[in-house]
């Protein structure tokens, strides 16, 4: 028994690399987020890109929403649509219509 203890130690060292030295340190781990970045420098110029697109965004709707759009002409007045059997309790039209009373 004592010889296959022996045995068995001898073939883990031999396993592992030979002599039961310590072994070297392993070399420090680079990760992407460590890639010689400075942190602060990267959150103050995605700031930056996040005010001037607030920026930039608001004047093009500002200059969108005041040129002038349009109007629809009026339908035809087709005998199917708005067909009233009973009045509605607001009034004859209907409640989101543009009320047009003579």
């Amino acid at each position: 028994m004592a010889m296959s203890m022996v045995r068995s130690a001898v073939l883990r060292t031999a396993m592992r690399g030979g002599s039961r030295s310590p072994a070297p340190a392993p070399a420090k781990r680079n990760f992407s987020s460590s890639a010689h970045h400075d942190d602060a420098y990267e959150t103050a110029k995605w700031e930056k890109i996040t005010y001037a697109g607030i920026v930039s965004c608001t004047l093009l709707a500002i200059y969108h929403l005041s040129q002038g759009h349009p109007h629809a002409e009026e339908p035809p007045p087709y005998p199917y649509l708005r067909i009233r059997n009973k009045e509605f309790p607001w009034g004859p039209d209907g409640l989101f219509e543009s009320k047009k009373h003579h």
